[in-house]
């Protein structure tokens, strides 16, 4: 049993599946694992999804990064969490998994487990052990949809956190976006982000894209007192000018309009 519980290890979180992988045979794999489970050496995360646990402290081997990644077979770390795997963010007891088929969200080891249904498969790198949006996907991401990255004023916060973007597969990630909204809420608030170390032909590239439309870059009309910045065709908070001067607050919680 513990030549079975070390190849384990080496997965961490794994599905019958990936461990008959090891084992070779499904019924065998299953009752190696029905066993391994009532001697304490691997716990159940979810259906269909266990986790390796160490012989001396009896918790967990894998990370919850790690066990995201291995909800499904395509699921990856994103929004908040892609931004906390870069170190730009606080550590979160919620872990944002992305996946094209879905999954239902649980908690586990103290950890809430939630789950963002894309279409979007790209901009996806695979670093010790974690599936995880890419540095320029995250903060399109978190660009996109703040109330998945704790509001503007916590997103804010992330993007100073971030070192030094690459400008061409930000600039091809937006394309295959698509969205006007995003180029204008992208456009206006990497302006403030120099860090980032993007060029003037990349903002000019969001000014062409951004559409005729003006839109609310949070809230809706009379919500809260705006100005209107015609660059950008984008009606913004009278307050974010000083949130932006301070990088975010990490605290002030604003949703996004729809896209």
């Amino acid at each position: 049993m513990l030549e079975y519980y070390e190849k384990l290890l080496t997965l961490k979180c794994f599905s019958h599946k990936d461990a008959m992988q090891l084992f070779g045979d499904a019924r065998k794999t299953t009752n190696i694992l029905y066993v391994m489970k009532k001697k304490g050496l691997i716990r159940s995360v979810r259906r269909d999804l266990y986790v390796a646990v160490g012989l001396g402290n009896k918790k967990p081997v894998a990370q919850p990064f790690e066990i995201g990644s291995r909800i499904n077979g395509n699921s990856y770390i994103s929004h908040y969490s892609a931004f906390e795997f870069y170190g730009a963010a606080p550590a979160s007891p919620d872990v944002y998994v992305s996946t094209d088929n879905g999954f239902r969200e649980f908690e586990f080891g103290g950890y809430h487990y939630h789950c963002v249904t894309v279409r979007s498969s790209f901009g996806i790198t695979e670093q010790d052990m974690v599936r995880v949006t890419d540095r320029e996907r995250t903060v399109l991401d978190g660009i996109k949809d703040f109330e998945r990255t704790g509001g503007l004023g916590q997103l804010l916060t992330c993007l100073k956190g971030m070192p030094r973007l690459g400008e061409e597969k930000l600039s091809e990630y937006l394309e295959q976006y698509n969205n006007q909204f995003l180029y204008q809420k992208t456009g206006y608030l990497l302006t403030h982000v120099p860090q980032l170390g993007l060029s003037e032909a990349f903002f000019a590239c969001c000014r062409r894209n951004k559409g005729r439309s003006s839109r609310y870059l949070v809230g809706g009309p009379g919500e809260e007192a705006c100005t209107y910045l015609k660059e950008w065709n984008l009606c913004i908070p009278e307050e974010l000018p000083g949130l932006l001067e301070k990088g975010g607050d990490g605290q002030k919680q604003v949703r996004s309009s729809a896209p």
